[in-house]
């Protein structure tokens, strides 16, 4: 993976912007999204993507480009190549990674604005599958969440928007307390524990930034629920399930979730 240069910020005047959860480097889903984003909301060109992104830039810098999306801006998750990322990343500390003519890598944490609203992205998750995984080559230490880079999040100030990959603990979403109660892949208990651990430092950023919106993908389910103070969070569907993509407009932090059914409609009649 090579970089065609970086940034320390972005101030964005997008009044819309497609929200999606994982991807998991599936270039068929990538294709159906990009096209349905096209199609339903034509004037969007700024994708917030949340990680499980590992996607190669020949096959999809060519499918953006066709629906008219000039940038994608990558919140990382866990199921990354975590040892060529954090090489692209500290070579310029501080600095989002462009790795293609269309998609940026941000590091952990990096604040940027968008359609007036203050952003805020801290990437990374811990692998709850990672029994069944091979460190170096499908899973690497550097995708957990660490105590110093929640403390420079924090250090930043209040956020309008909080993009993470990890789930808040304490989360509203019914459909991710679901999950986490019923353990429905099995993960052995000390995985569970260090998951547990992810998502407190989340929340410790969460808590300290106290932003309206929050999205994450990571669990795999859509849905969304709001705090008694009033804090929305918005669980995102991984790649080919309801709920990947999420239509934001930034004025009003309102959204629109299309149906998957509505996505493969409109990707189909872009084509």
């Amino acid at each position: 993976m090579r970089t065609f240069g970086s940034t320390s910020a972005f101030d964005l005047s997008d009044e819309w912007v497609a929200v999606c959860g994982d991807w998991h480097a599936n270039v068929g889903w990538v294709r159906t999204a990009a096209a349905a984003i096209s199609r339903m909301m034509p004037t969007i060109t700024t994708i917030l993507q949340l990680g499980d992104w590992w996607t190669d830039a020949e096959y999809t810098d060519p499918i953006f480009t066709d629906a008219g999306i000039s940038r994608v801006l990558v919140t990382l998750g866990n199921h990354e190549p975590w040892d060529e990322i954090r090489a692209l990343l500290e070579a310029r500390p501080g600095e989002a990674a462009r790795v293609s003519e269309v998609s940026w890598l941000f590091p952990r944490p990096f604040r940027f604005r968008v359609g007036g609203r203050e952003v805020l992205s801290l990437g990374g998750a811990t692998s709850v599958d990672r029994a069944w995984r091979t460190e170096g080559r499908d899973w690497w230490p550097a995708e957990t969440i660490t105590d110093t880079q929640v403390a420079a999040a924090i250090a930043g100030g209040p956020a309008d928007l909080l993009l993470t990959h990890e789930s808040p603990e304490g989360t509203p979403v019914r459909e991710v307390k679901q999950v986490l109660r019923e353990n429905p892949g099995g993960f052995p208990d000390a995985a569970l524990r260090e998951s547990a651990e992810s998502r407190r430092r989340v929340t410790q950023v969460w808590d300290a930034v106290r932003p309206k919106l929050l999205f994450h993908g990571h669990m795999h389910v859509a849905g969304a629920g709001k705090t008694p103070d009033g804090r929305a969070v918005i669980s995102l569907g991984r790649d080919t399930h309801r709920g990947n993509v999420v239509f934001l407009h930034l004025p009003t932090l309102v959204t629109i979730t299309p149906s998957l059914k509505l996505l493969r409609d409109a990707a189909r009649r872009k084509s």
